[in-house]
């Protein structure tokens, strides 16, 4: 397999997950400014959406989407319990993974456009507080957000906090989910996907 990423993006999601379950693969860095590989392809060719994460399997498809490609990669290796095999632990799993993507990755992202009107930004740090608010509050002192266990919602979870420094959102007022983050920092194979990235 093939993993399509851009350092620190949400393609490091799926490349902590690759990491944890000790699944073969390749990374290829993508530049988004111009789309390029760092091959030299047009990245439209490989992914017409654009942007990454993507994934080409084996047999020469490709899977996109970072949330659903971590759920993939997960149930390749069942052992590792990075994913519930079924039931109703699995859809609250389901569950973390649509609300990081929807209310705090694609609200701490908007954070990244320079073009953001000084009240846009605004109300999307407002959004992004009280959700950060209710984040923390149902998280409490857990070291994962589905109880001890470590998940692929804790991979991407760890992924869009990492952000908050990069677009000027302070994690100071919540304690707790900075001694998350420091906490999930510390896992080798978390080590492993930063470093190859150059984040560390």
């Amino acid at each position: 397999m093939k993993l399509f990423y851009c350092p620190g993006a949400c393609s490091l999601a799926p490349h902590i997950v690759l990491e944890e379950a000790g699944l073969g693969f390749t990374l290829e860095r993508v530049d988004l400014k111009t789309r390029r590989t760092e091959s030299g392809e047009d990245f439209l060719t490989i992914n017409s959406k654009g942007y990454v994460p993507a994934l080409q399997l084996e047999n020469g498809k490709l899977l996109t989407e970072g949330a659903v490609i971590s759920q993939y990669l997960a149930d390749l290796k069942p052992e590792t319990q990075l994913i519930p095999a079924a039931g109703e632990s699995r859809y609250q799993l389901l569950e973390w993974m649509t609300f990081i993507s929807t209310e705090l990755h694609k609200n701490m992202g908007a954070l990244y456009n320079p073009a953001l009107s000084a009240d846009w930004r605004a109300a999307v740090t407002a959004t992004l507080t009280k959700r950060i608010d209710w984040l923390a509050a149902a998280l409490g002192d857990k070291s994962g957000l589905q109880g001890a266990g470590f998940t692929i919602a804790d991979a991407y979870l760890f992924t869009v906090l990492n952000w908050s420094g990069h677009v000027g959102f302070s994690l100071d007022k919540w304690p707790t989910l900075q001694a998350y983050r420091a906490n999930i920092a510390r896992r080798p194979a978390v080590i492993r996907a930063m470093k190859a990235e150059g984040l560390i």
